[in-house]
Order: C-alpha cells, then structure tokens, then sequence
C-alpha cells in the first residue's frame, strides 16, 4: 500500500517532466526547421536606392510601336532603381482607339492619357510635365521624357543616375551635339531627365506656363534658365547619341557603355541595335521551340 502511495506521489514530478520534455523537443525540432528553411529561402532584394518614371510620348494610333516597345523594356530591370515606363498621349479622338486602348489599360496599366489636343511642339510636354504632380499616385525621384524612337537601357541608365543629385537636376544629352557643357544650352528630346522639385515648379511657375509653343526639348531648357534651376546638369556624352550615320555630329558607333540610341525609325536599325547588344541573351533551350 506505501508503494502504491509512493508511485502516485511521483506522478506530479513525472507528469513535469514529461511536459519540459515535449516543451524543448519541440523547440528543438522548429529551430532546426527554421534554421533549414533560412538556408533554402533566398535573400530579400535590398530596396531600390531610388525611382524613376519613363515617359514614352507616342501617339494614340501607334498600336504596333508600343507593343513593341513593351517587349524591349519588360525585358530589362535594375537592382538599384525603381523603374516605371509608361506611353504618354492626348484625348482619344476616334472609337476604336476607345475600345482599343481600353483593352490596352486594362492589359498592361501602363498607359496616360493627358488633357490636351495631340501635337509636337504646342505644349504636350508641358502637359505631361505639369500633370504629374496632380494624377501620379505617389512621386518619383525623377522623371525622364522619352521619344518613341529611342533604346534606354535601364540598368545603365540607373548606373549613371546613381552618383547624380536627387534634387535640382537635368539630365540628358546636351544640344549643341558637338558641346560637352551642359549648361549650354538643352536637352535633346530624344530623352532628358528631370528631378522631381523641377517637375513639381514646372506645375506651379509662370514660366512655362506662358511659354508653352516652340520645340519642346529647346523650351524646358529655356524654362530652367529663366527660373534659374537646374543647378545640377549631366550630359551623358558619349553614352546617349543618334544611331550611326543618322544625324552628322549627333551620332557614332555603338558602343558597349551606351545609355541611349536615338532615331531608330526603321525596323533594320532596331535590329542592328538589339543584336549588337544581345538583347536576346536571356533565352533558355526549349523543346517548345525550333530556332535553326
């Protein structure tokens, strides 16, 4: 009868025991697990050290252009920038542009259109410029406008923008072609950077706003200097030119370093171009497909 009593007053510590036990096998067994899980999950990517939207100023009709264009950049990404490429046009003015390019927003949600009547040099970029403050969703660091006719390469283009000024900056390809001084005196149109304060005076300042009509590229070089911004100006000489042959001093041979390439109006070009910078290089073996 004592050992009978003897055995139940044990019971508590062994049931004790029993729970610390299962309480450290378990935590035993998760760590392990967490510790094998750290091992087969891949690092999270660092943040993007900054961003940039990429305005593409095309026409409406251009159907064909940015399909293409939209293979050339979903293509592409930087590790240290946040990179946004959007087409830019005015008010639809045909119906099958409004079931066409509705398809297209609700595709690709990569398109804005401006309140403005289509045009080259009677205030588009104003336009687009000016309304971004007011129907982006959040601000970029920067801001590029961009022809249609261009090749960015992204991660270069953020290479280059990576040590540059977040405030206060034009950057592009400076006009004269033969000048290397930024200062003197604008942009080409084929696609110039601005920072976000500039994007945000060109909505608020006098200054475009009445000097609006004009070629686009030679009018926000004029702004800034009338404003007295853009202390901060890059020209990415030779990095950004005219494809070879296209336009005199404006153009040289493609080089590996290249940023941008301009004038690329026919499909022989754009071919050269890509092939000379494998753009295809990424493309895995498949038996889904027979390339000789």
């Amino acid at each position: 009868m004592r050992g009978k009593w003897h055995v139940l007053g044990a019971l508590p510590f062994l049931t004790l025991f029993f729970l610390f036990f299962f309480f450290f096998f378990n935590l035993h067994i998760k760590t392990t697990l967490l510790s094998d899980n750290a091992v087969l999950i891949p690092p999270a990517n660092p943040p993007a050290e900054f961003s940039l939207l990429i305005g593409i100023l095309t026409r409406a009709d251009n159907y064909d252009r940015r399909h293409f264009l939209r293979l050339i950049y979903g293509i592409q990404s930087s590790p240290i920038a946040k990179i946004d490429v959007k087409f830019i046009f005015c008010n639809l003015t045909k119906e099958e542009q409004r079931v066409l390019i509705a398809l297209e927003i609700l595709r690709f949600h990569d398109i804005i259109i401006l309140n403005c009547t289509e045009n080259m040099n009677s205030g588009k970029t104003y336009t687009y410029f000016s309304s971004l403050p007011r129907i982006l969703p959040h601000h970029y660091n920067y801001i590029m406008k961009a022809d249609d006719d261009v090749f960015i390469r992204l991660e270069q283009l953020a290479s280059s923008l990576r040590p540059l000024p977040r405030a206060d900056l034009y950057y592009g390809f400076v006009i004269p072609c033969a000048s290397k001084n930024p200062f003197v005196e604008y942009m080409s149109g084929m696609g110039f950077i601005l920072s976000w304060d500039l994007v945000e005076w060109i909505g608020e300042s006098d200054i475009p706003a009445n000097n609006r009509e004009g070629p686009e590229d030679k009018l926000v070089g004029k702004w800034l200097t009338m404003g007295n911004k853009a202390k901060n100006r890059f020209s990415d000489k030779p990095a950004m030119y005219d494809y070879p042959g296209a336009n005199g001093k404006c153009s040289h041979d493609l080089i590996p370093e290249t940023v941008a390439v301009h004038r690329l109006k026919r499909w022989d070009r754009w071919l050269h171009v890509l092939r000379f910078f494998n753009v295809t290089k990424g493309l895995k073996p498949s038996k889904l497909y027979h390339i000789d």
